[in-house]
């Protein structure tokens, strides 16, 4: 088990992609970009309420592995997220692909097994939004096992207290029918990403150890979600639905 000292500097030693026009991120949003619209022909609603500027949290629902192709190529900032580390660890060609178009695109590899997996992600995400980027996270902690809304985890509450970033709810719309169950290849078809206006919640500020107030700010969110989604709601974690 690695130990306090090595696991910080696992996840405060990444170097964050630039959001620049020479940045790899533009260069995969101007040659893919116009082949992940044409294929999925997104619906974008709301992408203005995106702060163009400063910290900003982008949190939604997760019904699929394409969700985290899709979100980035939507927004005209570069968005940051957690991914699990094996997405850039995979050999030959095909593993090379994967490991620099996830880069490129923001996702910052995380070995979320164990007990430090959870502390590891949640800093990662306070750093990239110290440095005034935008940060995506999917409050449920994995995908949804039957397209319904599960219950939310309290890492979005955590950091919106701790740093004071809004929160911009989201929500992806029809990525499930595209690829169900979440593997193989998708198939072409439409999808819609929705975002809501900007949540703050500065009245709790100096609270983000309190768990009731943890809890109201993430059900407040994914109150939010739900709303745009259209989905139904479960209070349950989806971890536990999927081992059930």
């Amino acid at each position: 088990m690695s130990s306090p000292a090595q696991t910080h500097t696992a996840f405060t030693d990444v170097r964050f992609v630039p959001e620049g026009p020479l940045s790899r991120f533009a260069l995969i949003k101007a040659v893919l970009g116009p082949i992940m619209r044409l294929m999925f022909r997104p619906q974008v609603e709301g992408a203005e309420r995106i702060p163009g500027d400063g910290p900003v949290i982008l949190a939604g629902n997760h019904l699929t592995f394409i969700d985290s192709m899709i979100l980035p190529l939507v927004c005209d900032r570069q968005v940051f997220f957690i991914g699990k580390d094996e997405y850039v660890t995979g050999k030959g060609l095909k593993g090379r692909l994967m490991a620099w178009f996830f880069t490129g695109v923001g996702m910052i590899p995380v070995d979320r097994d164990g007990g430090r997996g959870g502390v590891a992600a949640l800093m990662t995400g306070r750093r990239v939004l110290e440095e005034g980027k935008v940060f995506g996270i999917y409050p449920e902690g994995t995908r949804s096992p039957d397209g319904r809304l599960y219950r939310g985890r309290t890492g979005i509450a955590r950091l919106t207290l701790m740093t004071g970033a809004p929160v911009v709810p989201f929500a992806m719309i029809g990525t499930d029918k595209l690829q169900p169950g979440g593997a193989g290849l998708p198939r072409p078809g439409k999808v819609t990403v929705r975002f809501g206006e900007a949540m703050e919640f500065s009245r709790y500020d100096g609270m983000d150890r309190d768990r009731y107030v943890l809890r109201a700010v993430t059900d407040s969110v994914m109150a939010e979600v739900m709303r745009l989604s259209g989905q139904e709601y479960v209070d349950m974690y989806a971890s536990k639905a999927k081992a059930a």
